[in-house]
């Protein structure tokens, strides 16, 4: 787990949908007065370099946040989204990308609490020294997923906890899934954002429904789900696909959203004729 950094994917075509998703969850959010509490169970620097050595690896930025940048067709939600990542690079020029924490740092009000973790050393040292000034915050080096229960409900009875672990262990599969089903008995109003990579795996294919199931049993205002599909599996089957976001107690407002967005983002991210997107929701 320790060895994942994000640095080496940052801005590519799964940080764009769950960037989008993410920012049109707090603008929701921040349309009423009181605040809210949203807690980033695995939130890495808060933002990368994209002209790092480990950014300029494979340069998944190009096949993401770079095709968008430039843009001057794109739909309204998008285009905030895009915004907001050049908000993060004053100069007019792409050298930075926010991370889910910076994200939400330019989104959110003084009043609204963060709750970040992040586990590995150097990743918590920089997202530290970047919110440090931050008002009503706090920077954790310990596991997000169980720390969850101590955060929920928040005091405000308002919030969102958003989960993307890396998924290089098995394991974390099943933990969202348990960290979803807890935190929905604590806090059944809560927004809960989960990412997860599309995958040739049996864990990856069967997460969305395993998700809608415990949402259905428990979360007051049904689940959505999206799934952003870019790529093929290269000669031996392998291969990050695209990915999703399953959102349960989504704002109303978050489907119609996406579904101006998502045909745009398969014609200018798609990396082959077969790319798609799945957009599906259940009220409760």
């Amino acid at each position: 787990m320790l060895a994942y950094r994000h640095a080496f994917h940052a801005g590519n075509h799964a940080d764009v949908l769950k960037h989008l998703v993410l920012a049109r969850v707090l603008r929701y959010l921040g349309e009423k007065d009181k605040p809210y509490t949203l807690v980033d169970t695995h939130a890495g620097a808060g933002g990368y370099s994209v002209e790092g050595r480990y950014a300029q690896k494979n340069a998944e930025y190009g096949s993401g946040i770079a095709r968008l940048w430039d843009r001057k067709d794109l739909p309204e939600p998008l285009a905030a989204y895009v915004q907001l990542v050049k908000d993060f690079n004053p100069d007019g020029q792409l050298r930075q990308y926010p991370g889910s924490p910076a994200v939400a740092n330019l989104l959110m009000r003084e009043a609204d609490r963060l709750r970040a973790y992040e586990l590995h050393p150097t990743d918590h040292r920089i997202l530290a020294s970047y919110l440090e000034s931050r008002p009503n915050t706090q920077v954790a080096d310990t596991d997000g997923f169980a720390s969850l229960k101590g955060e929920l409900p928040p005091p405000s009875r308002r919030g969102a906890v958003l989960m993307d672990p890396p998924y290089e262990i098995k394991t974390d599969y099943g933990k969202v899934l348990t960290a979803l089903r807890e935190g929905l008995q604590r806090f059944a109003d809560g927004v809960y954002m989960i990412w997860y990579p599309q995958l040739q795996t049996l864990e990856s294919a069967q997460l969305a429904t395993r998700l809608k199931a415990a949402a259905d049993a428990a979360a007051k205002k049904g689940w959505l789900h999206v799934r952003l599909t870019v790529a093929q599996p290269d000669e031996r089957g392998f291969g990050m696909l695209g990915s999703g976001m399953f959102v349960a107690n989504p704002p109303f407002t978050l489907h119609d959203e996406l579904q101006e967005c998502l045909p745009y983002l398969v014609e200018h991210l798609g990396q082959y004729d077969g790319a798609n997107f799945v957009l599906e929701q259940r009220a409760s």
